[in-house]
């Protein structure tokens, strides 16, 4: 996957009625041209959280790379792509001596400090924000804004997964202020295929 694809779209569960109805959003973006989609569950059990990433990982196939936000075992466990970590998740070493070298790792920076720190890991990617407020978190770090995400673009070369309320009327400025690429939550929410659609056709 070179380029690094510029949506990044994260499936929340608790964003969602029901298993299926995760399941059919998964499938709809794709539709709309996602190559690469994010599992987080932060309220799930072990167990539910199984079940979904490998119903999950049954339905998007090869079309898609699958990641799992927190979990690198259960990331092993049901054959996802990568396992993504936040700061006070997993160490991106412990992470990498869980999942081995070929699972990707993604790891979830919010300051130059940070960033600087994760570089210097086996980390595939890094994730740099919140760029805007949000409210897909309980108690969110500070905002960035663009000049975050520049920063965090001067210290690093792997590619860089801007976060933190991007939607479509912001997200051609997250690009072009550096990122490789939006994580985007509830601005894919209704319509998922139709709104996919729209940020590709904004980022180009």
């Amino acid at each position: 996957m070179n380029p690094w694809p510029r949506l990044y779209p994260i499936l929340d569960a608790s964003s969602f009625l029901d298993s299926e109805a995760l399941f059919s959003a998964a499938e709809e973006l794709m539709a709309g041209g996602a190559t690469l989609l994010q599992y987080r569950n932060k309220s799930g059990n072990a167990r539910e959280m199984l079940e979904q990433a490998l119903e999950l990982k049954r339905r998007i196939g090869g079309s898609a790379k699958l990641i799992m936000n927190d979990r690198a075992d259960l990331c092993l466990a049901a054959g996802c792509d990568g396992v993504h970590v936040g700061q006070d998740d997993l160490s991106p070493a412990g992470a990498r001596k869980v999942i081995g070298e070929r699972i990707w790792l993604g790891v979830s920076t919010h300051n130059s400090e940070q960033v600087k720190a994760a570089d210097k890991t086996s980390a595939n990617y890094l994730a740099i924000g919140p760029v805007f407020s949000t409210f897909s978190k309980a108690n969110p770090d500070a905002v960035i804004g663009l000049e975050g995400v520049r920063n965090a673009r001067a210290l690093t070369q792997k590619p860089l997964v801007a976060i933190g309320g991007i939607n479509r009327a912001n997200c051609r400025a997250v690009i072009e202020a550096g990122a490789d690429s939006v994580a985007v939550i509830s601005d894919l929410m209704r319509e998922p295929r139709k709104s996919a659609r729209d940020f590709f056709r904004i980022l180009g």
